[in-house]
């Protein structure tokens, strides 16, 4: 049935616990998984009478966030192994979250996106909540909702 499956994560608990169930989902279908985390743009800052001046550069944010990916994706990779589920892994910066999912589901060629039904708002919740619902109705991909 499904053999590529499409795994965002931020991080979260809750994201942690959809990762895990992806990885018993694609053992079980005899899948491979393609681990997925959208790295935030940097803010613009807008300056003017009390506006905070933002201390990180635009290098530094980037570093953060691709160090952010790092982790997250890594703590994928180990779900895999121990599983003995091929995975891979990709990033994308974008503030667009579930355009971002949907497009490197498409480029990865999965035939499954795999998400949670509730996340975190912020750079650790990036990818859930309404983002799901967004997938849900953009996607031409099946998404499994698991909850």
């Amino acid at each position: 049935m499904f053999k590529h499956i499409f795994v965002p994560t931020d991080g979260s608990d809750l994201s942690r616990a959809t990762v895990q169930r992806a990885v018993t989902f694609a053992r079980e279908a005899g899948a491979r998984i393609t681990a997925f985390f959208a790295k935030p743009e940097y803010p613009i800052a807008y300056f003017g009478e009390g506006a905070l001046i933002d201390p990180t550069t635009p290098e530094k944010f980037a570093e953060m966030a691709e160090q952010q990916a790092s982790e997250y994706l890594g703590e994928v990779v180990r779900m895999c192994e121990e599983a003995g589920v091929p995975c891979a892994t990709s990033t994308a910066t974008s503030d667009i979250p579930y355009e971002a999912i949907i497009e490197a589901a498409e480029k990865a060629g999965c035939d499954l996106i795999f998400m949670a039904s509730h996340g975190r708002r912020g750079i650790s919740g990036f990818l859930l909540g309404s983002e799901t619902n967004k997938v849900l109705t953009h996607s031409r991909i099946p998404v499994l909702v698991y909850r």
